[in-house]
């Protein structure tokens, strides 16, 4: 497919972001200018985040520097500049007209006071910038399409004290942000903001967020009024907040197990297992192991929000062992769902306070996508907090309508049941059938060629769809927090935290309300028992979390594995409610650091659940660098008991390096023995499962510039066979990761990744899967012209589309019908394009599925972009004129290809028509 873009622009407009790629040192100067705190992270060279105890930002002297030594030899900074006129030096006086010292010249001079007055002028100073663009877009495989957008920003002064601060975005095409960027723009937004040095509020879009919180953090992006208060001075200091707002997305987790060879796409549901959902732009964070991933398409993953899929790219395979968790939010729309946030905070040199509540409640009375009838409300009402009494009759009489599946009403066997009738004499009613799993149901799907399902009754219990519609209740949630911390003397912390909460599942119902309210508290204590500023120091420490059977949290907890690391079900992932009773987590341990060696930590853990479980396990975490040789470990062992089960884990991660001057050369391993028995039957269970493996790397160049990496991976896994641990299967890999040309113009880049997968048992195929990209990019002309080249195959699978076709005004759609089996029912077959444009009365429409095809994907890209932006300052009027538009030509093949066996095609200009699924 050819894309050919066009647009002309007019803009003022300039990114304050910056990242920088520098060598790691004791000390580095990040800017020559103070820098923004609110935007700030610290990457090694591939691409993982540094965690903030290894270091100490000055954001004031832009100057970092290191408390621990880091296992990489460069890092990647980025961070926000404050605008110029922040950082620019002002001054009252004119240091060109200071005269020197005349003491000795006897000379006379007189100051006088000016007789002027300074009057500050409403609204001056405003300053707006941005961009009104309109494009054309043309293509081989597409209609033009004129695109138009508006983005504005205002900033400036209202008086000599208020500033104000806005964004207006207007797009023809009102969709969010598409995920294919690791950063998500505030001009992305639409707010007004005025604000002083004490105080601001904030209109429109905001992202409400609670970072001072252990129990009741969250963030969220709503739309409503924010304001915030800073009184006092630096010795004490007191800030006041308030928040109200429309929720425009409720908080989740899906997780799943990676698919072999899989990249994707892979969807994410609602809290109720609805297959569409819109996911609320840049809220989502993906784990995989535990260990969260960075989105953007040279990073690890894409995500379409309004398909709520996620994509992972050629440069991270993946994997059969790769344990997926995304915690993200959704658009909820069956009630209007209001929040509300408040509190203040004490800060003074040696104590902290805080005080804060959130409430979040659906308005039962507003439902949007619900149309509840006073029955189905008396149903909520009498069904409590029980979800599976939450369901209704679906039916509702209705006309016939061809364009619709209708039943009629018959007696069978003394039970009343829906048959299809398109008779116009009967009395015609319209279904909803829903899953309701294997021998749970009276019906069955008797015919899917119709535009909609047909279905059939088989009898009470002998099915798995029934007649009913699952109805959502409104709920409340709301959160009291009462937490600080107290420093007595430079070696000892105290902090803690109590915090209430109000659950209530179905604001119809006063049944099951006895559950609704719950407590946790946390007491941590921090000991510093030797300190050292060249040498090793020690410090100790002590935590505890305490969390009743009934407190619910607005987000997750704990870390995304927490039910795994502990052996508990994992059906509840935000780990805490996991029916087991009241709560206990202990933890304690100590710390060893050097400034320039690293650290050694070791901690004990005990968890206790009232209701019947109590776990111990043994945590120790290394990070050495010694010389040129870097170590990093981490060991744990678990011990646990349950009135049902017993269980032993036992893991282990190392990885040593050894650095040479222009190259390097190191060792992973990797062990988990996991076994869990069934106290009654001493059977080991499904979460038993072990797993070796070791990984040899060689890396030569210099890792800021140019630099290749190869490398070698083997896996063994045992699953359970004969309740037994065996051997199941066995994984090789081959991997290349380089940067074979960086310059100011010119950047050559390839991944490549070979992986085999073999099975003990013979009935099931081995599999094969390669992923790779090459990536070139050359600059021309002072940048007005650039060429990119993208090539990349990998693995994935394909959506089997359904789709259905809805009747609309004559002219309006595409297709006509055609009874060509007089049946009188609507059937996928009988549905054409139609000849003349009054005959269109149907379009189709897609619909969400879960059934996926194998496929190989191999794609090019190549795009060439005329930018002469720059000549915006020309002298030049041709180039002045020229410097409003920009062109982008777009080539592009993108084959799917179905994946029968494990052979590959990679070339992109080769066509199979036998297995080709998809070619753009």
């Amino acid at each position: 497919m050819v894309l050919i873009g066009f647009c002309g622009v007019s803009q003022n407009q300039s990114s304050n972001y910056r990242t920088i790629k520098v060598a790691v040192k004791d000390s580095i100067y990040i800017d020559s200018v103070s820098i923004n705190s609110s935007s700030f992270s610290i990457k090694r060279k591939d691409k993982t985040n540094i965690d903030s105890t290894f270091y100490n930002i000055n954001f004031g002297k832009a100057l970092l520097t290191f408390k621990k030594p880091v296992e990489t030899d460069s890092i990647i900074i980025n961070y926000l500049k404050f605008p110029d006129f922040l950082t620019k030096t002002y001054k009252q006086l004119d240091e060109t007209i200071i005269v020197e010292n005349t003491s000795n010249l006897e000379r006379l001079y007189k100051l006088s006071q000016p007789n002027n007055t300074t009057n500050t002028i409403p609204f001056d100073g405003l300053t707006t910038s941005g961009s009104i663009s309109r494009g054309v877009t043309i293509g081989n495989n597409q209609n033009s399409v004129l695109n138009s957008e508006l983005d504005l920003q205002i900033t400036g002064k209202l008086n000599d004290k208020v500033s104000l601060r806005a964004s207006i975005q207007d797009a023809n095409i009102p969709l969010q942000e598409s995920g294919y960027s690791q950063r998500l723009d505030e001009f992305d937004q639409v707010f007004i903001e005025l604000f002083s040095d004490n105080w601001n509020i904030r209109a429109g879009d905001i992202d409400l967020q609670n970072n001072d919180s252990y129990f009741a953090a969250f963030s969220k992006r709503v739309q409503g009024l924010s304001v915030n208060l800073n009184l006092g001075d630096d010795n004490k200091k007191t800030n006041l907040f308030a928040a109200g707002a429309i929720v425009r997305g409720q908080f989740t987790t899906s997780q799943f197990t990676a698919q072999e060879g899989n990249q994707g796409p892979y969807k994410l549901q609602g809290q109720n297992g609805e297959l569409f959902v819109l996911i609320v732009s840049g809220s989502e964070t993906v784990y995989v192991n535990g260990i969260p991933v960075k989105r953007g398409e040279d990073q690890d993953y894409i995500i379409d929000y309004n398909a709520g899929e996620i994509i992972f790219n050629s440069t991270y395979p993946i994997t059969s062992e790769m344990r997926i968790t995304v915690d993200y939010q959704f658009s909820e729309r069956n009630y209007s769902r209001l929040v509300a946030y408040g509190g203040g905070r004490i800060e003074s040199e040696k104590l902290k306070f805080g005080v804060s509540v959130y409430s979040e409640n659906d308005a039962k009375n507003q439902p949007l996508q619900q149309n509840l009838s006073e029955n189905q409300v008396e149903i909520l009402a009498n069904a409590g907090d029980d979800k599976t009494q939450m369901v209704a009759p679906s039916e509702i009489q209705e006309a016939l309508n061809e364009n619709r599946i209708l039943y009629k009403k018959e007696l069978n066997n003394g039970v009343e049941t829906f048959v299809f009738s398109n008779n116009p004499d009967d009395e015609l009613y319209r279904v909803t059938f829903t899953p309701v799993g294997e021998n749970q149901g009276s019906y069955i799907i008797s015919n899917i060629n119709a535009i909609n399902n047909i279905y059939e009754y088989v009898g009470i219990l002998q099915g798995n769809y029934a007649p009913i519609i699952q109805l959502v209740a409104p709920t409340k949630l709301q959160i009291a927090v009462v937490n600080g911390s107290y420093k007595p003397t430079e070696k000892t912390q105290v902090n803690f935290e109590a915090s209430a909460s109000k659950n209530d599942l179905n604001l119809f119902s006063n049944l099951n309300d006895d559950n609704n309210d719950g407590f946790a508290g946390k007491l941590n204590f921090e000991q510093r028992l030797i300190k050292s500023d060249s040498l090793w120091s020690i410090n100790a420490f002590f935590d505890s979390d305490y969390i009743s059977a009934n407190y619910r949290n607005i987000e997750g907890l704990y870390n995304p594995e927490f039910n795994r690391d502990w052996n508990l079900d994992s059906s509840n992932i935000n780990g805490i409610g996991n029916n087991l009773g009241n709560q206990t987590l202990l933890n304690s341990g100590i710390r060893i650091f050097h400034p320039k060696k690293g650290r050694i930590n070791y901690h004990f853990e005990h968890l206790n659940y009232s209701d019947g479980f109590t776990g111990n396990k043994h945590v120790a975490n290394t990070n050495l660098l010694l010389n040129k040789l870097s170590l990093v470990s981490y060991s744990s062992f678990l011990n646990a008991n349950s009135n049902i089960n017993t269980s032993t884990f036992l893991r282990s991660y190392n990885t040593i390096t050894y650095s040479m001057k222009k190259n390097w050369i190191g060792s992973k391993l990797a062990i988990e023995n996991n076994k869990q028995k069934n106290i009654s039957t001493q059977e080991l269970t499904a979460l038993s499962q072990k797993f070796k493996s070791y990984e040899l790397f060689f890396g030569v160049g210099d890792s800021t510039n140019v630099f290749a990496e190869v490398g070698y991976k083997n896996r063994v896994n045992d699953s359970i066979r004969n309740n037994e641990l065996q051997k199941v299967n066995t994984s090789n890999t081959f991997y290349l990761n380089s940067k074979l040309v960086q310059n100011k113009n010119t950047n050559l880049s390839l991944y490549f990744n070979y992986r085999t997968l073999t099975n003990e048992d013979e009935t099931i195929d081995d599999e094969r899967s390669i992923n790779s990209r090459l990536q070139y990019n050359q600059k021309l002309f002072k940048q007005i012209i650039q060429w990119n080249t993208i090539f990349e195959t990998n693995s994935g699978t394909l959506p089997q589309q359904d789709f259905t076709y809805i009747e609309v005004e004559p002219g309006q759609g595409t297709y006509t019908w055609i009874d060509y089996n007089e049946n009188g029912i609507q059937e996928l077959e009988e549905f054409e394009i139609a000849q003349f444009q009054d005959q269109g009365k149907y379009i189709r429409v897609l619909l969400p599925n879960r059934i996926f095809i194998k496929t190989h994907q191999n794609r090019l890209s190549q795009t060439l972009t005329i930018n002469p932006s720059q000549w915006s300052v020309s002298d030049i009027e041709s180039r002045k004129f020229w410097s409003h538009f920009h062109n982008q030509t777009t080539y592009l093949i993108d084959r799917k290809l179905k994946r029968n066996n494990n052979s590959f095609n990679l070339n992109p200009f080769e066509t199979n028509l036998e297995n080709q699924l998809v070619c753009n």
